[in-house]
């Protein structure tokens, strides 16, 4: 891990509030759900609030190694890593909003309120300068001209 590819990935993630977490399910199957992302300020791991009768929180007790998929425009990222479910009540007060608040009003004292934590250990992202505006002129520009669409920036990092 190095603190510049950290530092990108923290770049390209900064502002999102939605991801895709995927995990394994026991029989094997994987599966996603839509998640608000709790902790702006990337550092190699990743947090969500989740309520603790959640059936998918058994995917994570059978089967830790999971994936967050982030983006919007013309970023993409998708991290790999290892989830665990948290129950830290300070850590909860600490990345508690009006947000989550709207999905667990029991507060964050509550046990049913508990943190997910996923510990990244690589990602990959597709970044494209100038988001949807810019993919969509090199579109265009690809079909007019028949050369080969523009690509943006794509690379995998450890964490």
């Amino acid at each position: 891990m190095t603190t510049e590819d950290t530092r990108k990935v923290a770049e390209l993630i900064k502002g999102e509030r939605f991801a895709f977490l995927t995990t394994v399910a026991p029989e094997g199957k994987l599966t996603s759900r839509p998640m608000t992302l709790q902790e702006v300020e990337f550092d190699g791991d990743l947090w969500f609030f989740a309520e603790r009768g959640s059936d998918w929180l058994t995917h994570i007790a059978t089967s830790p190694q999971v994936n967050v998929g982030v983006g919007s425009g013309g970023t993409w990222v998708s991290l790999t890593g290892h989830a665990s479910v948290v129950d830290d009540v300070a850590k909860k007060k600490e990345l508690w909003n009006s947000g989550v608040e709207a999905w667990l009003p029991q507060g964050p004292e509550d046990p049913s309120a508990v943190l997910i934590k996923v510990d990244a250990d690589s990602a990959e992202y597709w970044d494209t300068p100038g988001g949807r505006l810019a993919t969509a002129f090199s579109f265009v520009k690809a079909k007019a001209t028949g050369e080969r669409m523009e690509a943006g920036e794509s690379h995998k990092v450890d964490l």
